[in-house]
């Protein structure tokens, strides 16, 4: 599977940012460990991470035309009030995860409303980097899924 892993404002810099709540692992060793994740499943990831919403909507554009099989987002505080990732995320055919590090429903009212997960076929939060791994295994068995009932 060939699968788009985007990470939205501020991840850059976890492991600095609130480490008891995003835990001590920085960005680079995170992203290095969904990579190993990923190649170890056969898949093909590419990994980007942005502090601008309309760069994050390009990219979702741009998996779509580039044929990606799977997106995996994280969209940091865009979670809660980014409409547009949300119109980008519903308006291309490629199936969706979102995650978090934290257990956003465990924390402030506000980051309990998620208005992208609308649009993802799942959510995964409180897990920490673990999630992104979980959200590989998610993607690969929804195309297993997608798959088998195609053959049908």
């Amino acid at each position: 599977m060939k699968i788009m892993l985007l990470n939205g404002p501020n991840l850059n810099m976890t492991g600095t940012r609130e480490p008891g709540i995003y835990g001590k692992s920085g960005f680079e060793e995170i992203v290095e460990g969904v990579k190993l994740a990923a190649t170890k499943r056969g898949h093909e990831i590419t990994c980007l991470q942005s502090n601008s919403e309309g760069q994050l909507i390009d990219w979702i554009q741009r998996a779509y035309f580039e044929h990606f099989d799977g997106i995996i987002v994280n969209p940091g505080a865009l979670t809660h009030t980014s409409y547009a990732l949300m119109d980008a995320l519903s308006s291309v055919p490629v199936p969706a995860v979102e995650v978090h590090l934290s257990n956003i429903h465990a924390r402030d009212e506000f980051r309990r409303k998620s208005v992208t997960a609308a649009a993802c076929v799942g959510q995964i939060s409180g897990f920490g980097p673990l999630g992104y791994v979980l959200a590989l295994d998610a993607l690969n068995a929804l195309k297993t899924v997608k798959t088998r009932d195609n053959d049908h």
